[in-house]
């Protein structure tokens, strides 16, 4: 990766949380561009949609995203190591196509787990110049923290239009979607995924002002502004959110409980962050809401936003959900370990716990509980050997989740690679590449070479056709 970059300032941070893209102009020449579109449009006639492939075909397209603008910003938003996932794609708009509806794209390798913090994000790139009458991608900004249809249908569609060269970088949870192509041209669209490796602990952009205000101009949402200060602080690294409210915990705490089940999504969320602020005084409602659920055998809208309440209340709440790992109901421990996970290392004393948590006989909870050992990523002395044994799990997006949590503890996973190198021919495409970036993070001389010996004999070449076979 060039390390050249030009990161985001204050106000383009603030802009990204509220609206969950950034839109970049590169500045290669249109010829450059036309070069790359040429090749996307050989790719069709000869072989099809290569898919995964599409970089080692058209190398060219790293530059764009090696880009000092661009690479800037994917680093201003997912820190310094982020990576660049393996699963790439190119969206064709065919000319008179009837686009398609609004949408949250699944996770490749992974179930769909929805998270207010940036550790995905997408890149979309135009090889060509893009009008709205050729059906460009669309977003609904500021959707990323909703999670139906209603509430995200409540924001004014916007069209990422844009000469040849623009790069559209987006939270993964944007609402989006193809628009109509009305027009008799070829629409391209090159979409890239990124990952985050590291949690904050400094703000990773060009930042000035460590307090959080809301931006100028923009379209945006109205009426989130606690939620955007808990993002804000995330990405500066106070893993705690916000700062206790005693008088809120004293005087609304349970019209706040009451909130977190109102029919209005928007309610629900500013309700959760609401009582993020009011610290450890909320905690006992909250799990009370999950036993309540256990009881009646009924998830309500409030379960899920009492988990986000005890992610944003951070390191106070983390005893209570260490005692709910050991709850008896399932749904339970799934979320206590998938809010521990959220906290990240403020949740470091609950490691021993969800250590024994990854051989759950549920398959949700040993998910939640392996992703949250990578993202905490301070690991106990038998973290790295129950990870190994999550390698073997049945499900694939179990062992994709064990693979990308060694990869986050780096050198402290060195006793993995034996396994790691067996994983390398894991039938899931996505696990192969993330035992390579766990590899490549220990970077021990052992486990660069089995990375390297393996790149050598996967490599496919692009220039190998029928025509030229050598």
């Amino acid at each position: 990766m060039d390390n050249q970059k030009n990161l985001l300032n204050d106000e383009e941070m603030r802009r990204f949380i509220i609206d969950g893209y950034i839109k970049i102009q590169t500045d290669f020449s249109h010829d450059f561009h036309q070069t790359i579109f040429q090749q996307v449009e050989d790719m069709f006639g000869n072989q099809g949609n290569l898919g995964n492939n599409l970089l080692p075909l058209i190398p060219e397209i790293q530059q764009i995203f090696s880009h000092p603008a661009v690479h800037g910003a994917l680093i201003s938003t997912l820190g310094e190591n982020y990576v660049m996932h393996s699963h790439r794609y190119c969206h064709f708009n065919s000319p008179g196509s009837a686009g398609q509806n609004f949408h949250k794209d699944s996770y490749e390798g992974d179930e769909q787990i929805r998270r207010h913090r940036c550790r995905w994000m997408m890149g979309f790139y135009y090889p060509q110049d893009t009008t709205e009458d050729m059906g460009p991608t669309a977003v609904l900004p500021g959707t990323q923290y909703y999670e139906t249809h209603e509430s995200a249908h409540s924001q004014p569609e916007l069209a990422l239009c844009g000469e040849a060269g623009t790069v559209t970088l987006v939270h993964y949870d944007l609402w989006h979607r193809a628009m109509p192509n009305q027009s008799n041209r070829k629409r391209h669209m090159l979409k890239f995924l990124f990952t985050r490796v590291d949690e904050p602990k400094a703000p990773s952009w060009d930042s000035l002002d460590s307090t959080w205000q809301p931006p100028n101009g923009g379209a945006s949402l109205e009426g989130h502004d606690v939620m955007w200060q808990s993002l804000w602080n995330w990405f500066y690294g106070k893993q705690n959110g916000i700062t206790e409210n005693t008088e809120t915990a004293e005087n609304e705490l349970p019209t706040l409980i009451k909130a977190l089940g109102d029919k209005d999504e928007a309610v629900r969320l500013n309700a959760a962050y609401e009582l993020g602020t009011v610290g450890e005084a909320a905690v006992p409602a909250l799990i009370e809401i999950w036993r309540e659920a256990s009881r009646s055998g009924v998830e309500t809208e409030s379960f899920q936003h009492a988990t986000y309440a005890l992610s944003a209340i951070g390191a106070p709440a983390v005893p209570a959900l260490i005692d709910a790992l050991q709850a008896g109901n399932e749904s339970i421990r799934a979320s206590a370990a998938y809010a521990l996970g959220d906290i990240g290392p403020s949740a470091q004393k609950a490691v021993p716990l969800l250590t024994q948590a990854v051989e759950d006989a549920s398959a949700w909870v040993r998910r939640h509980a392996t992703e949250a050992l990578g993202i905490i990523g301070q690991p106990a002395q038998s973290t790295v050997p129950a990870l190994i044994g999550m390698l073997h799990d049945e499900h694939y997006w179990i062992r994709d989740n064990a693979a990308r949590a060694l990869a986050r503890l780096g050198c402290a996973a060195e006793d993995a690679i034996p396994t790691l190198t067996d994983t390398l021919n894991d039938e899931n495409r996505y696990v192969r590449f993330h035992a390579m970036v766990a590899l490549k993070q220990i970077g021990t001389p052992e486990a660069t070479d089995v990375l390297f010996d393996h790149l050598l004999t996967s490599r496919w070449c692009p220039l190998t056709t029928s025509h030229s076979a050598f």
